[in-house]
């Protein structure tokens, strides 16, 4: 079972999120449903680092116990995957309401860093699309984003 970015915003968004492992898990349930399919670890493993470099997904950081929440990101269309919708049932996770405050502060420290990233490198592509999410972002959650937009566009001009 291959998972696209917007079926693991899909999976954490049944929960309101999930640790990396307990998505792992809820995949790995999901696959074996789907007639007794595996999760290849190696390709699930990059595509949540590319869900999370893409905002597809967020990573945000719980202060009760500190292990960090995925959660469907901006840029995400979740997307329940096929035999993933009694997932909650067999992993009996009660449903989470992260702190949306936290998680957009959150979310703007990690834009801000990629931002960094792609002015100092000179990564057009990458500008060109953190332009793009800096509005997803802002429709997302209650942030303004404008001052770091002006700095991309002046990298592209």
């Amino acid at each position: 079972m291959d998972a696209t970015a917007d079926e693991l915003a899909g999976v954490v968004d049944l929960f309101g999120g999930l640790t990396r492992p307990e998505l792992e898990r809820a995949l790995s349930e999901a696959a074996f449903r789907a007639d007794g399919q595996s999760v290849d670890e190696s390709a699930l493993e990059t595509a949540i680092d590319d869900a999370l470099e893409s905002f597809a997904l967020v990573r945000y950081e719980r202060l009760q116990d500190g292990q960090p929440l995925l959660v469907a990101g901006p840029t995400a269309f979740p997307s329940v995957p096929s035999h993933a919708e009694d997932v909650p049932h067999i992993l009996d996770i009660e449903p989470r309401e992260p702190d949306r405050d936290a998680l957009a502060r959150t979310a703007r420290e990690t834009f801000i860093e990629r931002l960094e990233a792609a002015l100092e490198t000179g990564d057009d592509d990458r500008i060109d699309t953190l332009l793009d999410v800096s509005y997803d972002l802002e429709a997302w959650a209650p942030l303004d984003l404008a001052a770091e937009r002006t700095r991309l566009e002046a990298a592209l001009a």
